[in-house]
């Protein structure tokens, strides 16, 4: 059995690895096109300073390590005080080095309609979330995003208010259990902050067959137009399509 006591890891060596690595998977990320589904827009030049910033960190690091006589290098490794230590010296940069390896090879991924069933699907802006940021005002209701009428529905939830009006939406399918079967939600996951925090909002699509001729995570573009509809005793606004037509994942799928 390993002995957490006795196994030494004291290696200035693990630190630079693991420094370099983290500034790795930053930069890959900004490179790679991804960092905005991971990280809101607004925080982006700050994650790409911090891969610059560990990046040349690690750098400075490593030159220092191979200036010093391998001597030097054995005697830093030597331990100069005694203090508590929950985890043995160097399993800290150790567990680093392995979440920056997976971070490199595994691709981050669009959340699906089984994150938005687990997290709920709603047609407002919980108040314990932290505000999207302010959108240009919107004139032309079929200009809106789901998003926009969402905060719409902040605003002014009387769904009546908005019957009639065009609407014209593209988000992915999620087959909700608390609708009937012809219903199913047109659905966007609204950012704050970092993929960590992301929330599902949507809005209802009256059909007239049943729902499993969209498979759930499917991309559509819904036009139509505005009515009110009950569902479990609450009115709710619910589009009534004249156009559904499937689309591919878009370049950026949330709102901010």
């Amino acid at each position: 059995m390993l002995d957490l006591e006795r196994l030494n890891l004291r290696n200035p060596w693990l630190d630079v690895c693991a420094i370099a690595l983290w500034g790795l998977v930053l930069l890959k990320l900004w490179l790679g096109g991804q960092l905005h589904l991971l990280i809101h827009p607004a925080y982006h030049w700050l994650t790409i300073f911090a891969g610059l910033a560990l990046s040349a960190i690690a750098l400075v690091k490593a030159a220092e390590l191979l200036k010093k006589p391998a001597r030097q290098n054995s005697r830093d490794r030597r331990p100069q005080a005694e203090h508590l230590n929950f985890f043995p010296p160097g399993l800290g940069s150790c567990i680093l080095i392995f979440t920056a390896v997976l971070g490199l090879i595994i691709e981050p991924t669009v959340f699906v309609s089984a994150t938005a069933l687990q997290r709920g699907v709603n047609d407002f802006l919980p108040i314990t979330q932290s505000q999207p940021q302010s959108f240009g005002q919107v004139t032309r209701p079929e200009e809106k995003t789901i998003i926009d009428w969402v905060r719409t529905l902040n605003v002014y939830p009387e769904p009546d208010a908005y019957s009639g009006q065009k609407v014209n939406v593209e988000g992915f399918v999620v087959h909700s259990p608390a609708l009937p079967d012809n219903y199913f939600t047109i659905t966007r996951f609204v950012m704050t902050c970092c993929a960590a925090d992301v929330y599902p909002v949507g809005l209802p699509v009256k059909l007239e067959t049943s729902r499993d001729r969209y498979p759930q995570d499917t991309w559509l573009a819904v036009q139509g137009e505005m009515m009110t509809e009950e569902f479990g005793g609450k009115r709710q606004l619910t589009i009534q399509p004249s156009s559904i037509e499937e689309i591919p994942v878009p370049a950026n799928p949330y709102h901010y």
